[in-house]
């Protein structure tokens, strides 16, 4: 299948209150391994990718070659999406590659400057028929190249999100409500602030977005998700459950360097946390 924007599957997700995973990529193996869940579940997916990672894997239309490649062996559909991107420039060359879905990250403005570079970007991906996520309010922890503190960080005002859906029309909206990019530290402990999802969830109709999804408790993941957060981003876990699953096929006593081997053990691992994280999102799959 063609890739797809990621609107219309995330608008279903929130109307029947279930959520769609959005997955990191980093080579073939991880798309594929995704891909191959989503179809054997069928379910929708999204591949997301920041922009360290797409330079990694050759640029941006390198990456979409290696989604359409993917996305070509399934009929379920499939997004891709460039994840935290905070440069316009960047972003329209995703679009031009054939990204079918961007995310403008410009949380660290005020909200004004927030919404004037959320239009900009808008307007672009609209006429390409391209999705747009945005974010308000700001999750501490690594994403990329920045790195916010806990006391940098702050949750989202539900009225400041009523107010900046309205102003820019974006598609699905990142929110900020006690989650962490990366992986938690022992000194922080996720405490997801349902109430104020309600009341975000209350005053904004479009799509909520939860990133932070590795490590977050599944208990506070499946409430969450029925409080009307519509995707959740998943990328630490992934990268983890890989390079422990490599690791862990080293130290096998007839391990032996057969790159067939090691890669699809990592693959099978991939795919046992996509999985689960999928059902998680979804209780109603069989």
């Amino acid at each position: 299948m063609p890739l797809v924007p990621m609107d219309q599957m995330l608008k279903d997700a929130r109307k029947e209150k279930r959520a769609v995973g959005g997955f990191m990529i980093w080579n073939y193996d991880s798309a594929s391994a995704i891909a191959n869940v989503a179809q054997k579940l069928g379910q929708p997916a999204i591949f997301i990718i920041g922009e360290g990672e797409a330079y990694t894997m050759g640029g941006f239309a390198s990456v979409r070659k290696i989604a359409q490649s993917v996305a070509d062996n399934v009929n379920v559909p499939i997004a891709l999406h460039a994840d935290h991107f905070r440069d316009y420039d960047k972003i329209v060359q995703a679009i031009v590659a054939g990204y079918s879905s961007v995310m403008i990250d410009a949380s660290r403005f005020p909200i004004e400057k927030n919404i004037e570079l959320t239009r900009e970007v808008i307007k672009v991906a609209h006429a390409a028929g391209v999705s747009v996520e945005a974010e308000l309010g700001r999750l501490p922890g690594n994403e990329g190249d920045e790195d916010v503190t806990v006391a940098e960080s702050f949750q989202t005002d539900p009225d400041e999100a009523a107010y900046f859906v309205e102003k820019t029309g974006v598609d699905a909206l990142a929110v900020s409500i006690g989650t962490m990019h990366g992986a938690y530290p022992a000194s922080f402990k996720p405490q997801i602030n349902i109430d104020r999802l309600k009341q975000i969830a209350a005053k904004v109709s479009v799509p909520l977005v939860m990133h932070g999804g590795s490590g977050t408790p599944e208990d506070k993941i499946a409430e969450a998700v029925s409080c009307g957060i519509a995707k959740i981003n998943i990328a630490t876990d992934l990268v983890t459950v890989t390079a422990k699953k490599i690791a862990e096929v080293q130290q096998q006593p007839d391990f032996r360097y057969n790159v067939t081997n090691v890669y699809q053990a990592s693959k099978k691992a991939c795919e046992e946390l996509v999985e689960a994280r999928m059902r998680l999102l979804n209780p109603s799959i069989r």
